[in-house]
């Protein structure tokens, strides 16, 4: 294995559960978050020697893993195949707290790829700063978007 192998292994090995929750947020099923994270690796790797290290390693993971989700979700969007359903439950416990988790999720779901994107930066407790960095709009514009989603969110059915 070459250095840059190495390199490349180590640092998905460290960041592999924020490109996982990128990948799960735009996944209808665990198949589909599968096949995300695999596209999201191959963008990294052929980034990988362009990055010039003018940002975080953190803030270009993300910003590549969420270019890659929602430029998938369009492609989707495009093509007319049929859906399958997988029948995959997410979370398998029935208490209150889950129930409620599979609900968010649900509603998140339901937003624009670009305003999932933010709202799953703010979920990782990123600053308005960072969150601006990884999506390329004002820290000003972070501040409204998230005020507006979150209204979004809370005037949305339970369906």
């Amino acid at each position: 294995m070459t250095e840059k192998e190495k390199e490349f292994t180590n640092i998905v090995r460290e960041h592999r559960s924020t490109i996982y929750s990128v990948c799960f947020m735009f996944a209808k099923c665990g198949d589909e978050a599968d096949d995300l994270f695999q596209e999201v690796l191959i963008k990294l790797w052929h980034g990988f020697d362009g990055f010039e290290q003018r940002s975080n390693i953190r803030t270009w993971i993300w910003r590549i893993s969420l270019n890659t989700c929602i430029s998938m979700e369009r492609s989707k969007r495009r093509s007319s195949s049929l859906k399958l359903d997988m029948s995959r439950d997410l979370y398998t416990a029935e208490d209150g707290d889950s129930r409620q988790m599979q609900m968010l999720h649900r509603r998140i779901h339901r937003l624009q790829p670009f305003d999932r994107a933010i709202v799953m930066l703010w979920l990782e407790n990123m600053s308005y700063e960072e969150i601006a960095a990884i999506v390329g709009i004002s820290v000003k514009n972070v501040s409204v978007k998230l005020y507006r989603i979150k209204e979004q969110l809370k005037n949305m059915s339970n369906e």
